[in-house]
């Protein structure tokens, strides 16, 4: 498959979902809920030459992201709480939202506020912290993930198949194994990488 310079393609085409154990508790997910009544987290990283090519279509919604030349390759999604089985959302009042202080803690994770606003609202009012807490957690998390030499961004066409790049992902993290995490893929582009964490962040989980 041929692709702009820089952009990763994938033989393998999965589902978004695609996770093994935790695509079961993808698969089921409640409104609402007890905020902190969860089991564990995925963190979400959007490969952002897939991203842009499929969902931005080039339209510039997301300047930031997906400007000419700007290649951040590898940004947070999300950092998600997740049960064994289904996963909550949309936990907080209607209407709450960050304050510019708490926004601060998200500065250089989020490729743009609006999305960092978003995966408050939907995930972080479910984990029972307060948004800045909610923040600090996601860059404790994307701390802990070393991303791939081959992966930081190239300015060459590549082709990997999903098992290559979770074998990378291992390589450059200990303690992170192929079934701590998922490769998510569309029309043969990659998408997201997920992983797995324990419910205190101190470390990957099956």
């Amino acid at each position: 498959m041929k692709l702009p310079r820089a952009w990763l393609s994938a033989l393998a085409l999965l589902g978004l979902a695609a996770f093994g154990a935790p695509a079961q508790a993808q698969a089921q997910y409640g409104r609402g809920g007890a905020p902190g009544d969860f089991d564990f987290y995925v963190l979400a990283l959007s490969w952002s030459p897939g991203f842009c090519e499929l969902e931005d279509g080039g339209r510039g919604r997301s300047r930031e992201q997906c400007a000419p030349g700007a290649n951040p390759g590898f940004v947070v999604h999300g950092l998600w709480p997740q049960n064994e089985r289904g996963y909550p959302t949309d936990c907080g009042p209607a209407g709450r939202s960050p304050s510019r202080m708490a926004l601060s803690e998200a500065e250089g994770l989020f490729p743009t506020e609006g999305l960092a606003r978003h995966q408050w609202r939907k995930h972080g009012t479910c984990t029972g912290s307060s948004p800045a807490g909610y923040f600090a957690d996601v860059r404790r998390a994307r701390e802990k993930v070393v991303i791939p030499p081959a992966l930081r961004g190239s300015d060459r066409d590549q082709t990997w198949t999903p098992i290559e790049i979770e074998r990378a992902f291992v390589a450059a993290n200990p303690g992170l194994r192929t079934d701590m995490m998922s490769v998510a893929c569309r029309r043969g582009l990659l998408q997201e990488v997920r992983i797995c964490f324990t419910r205190d962040l101190r470390g990957f989980r099956s």
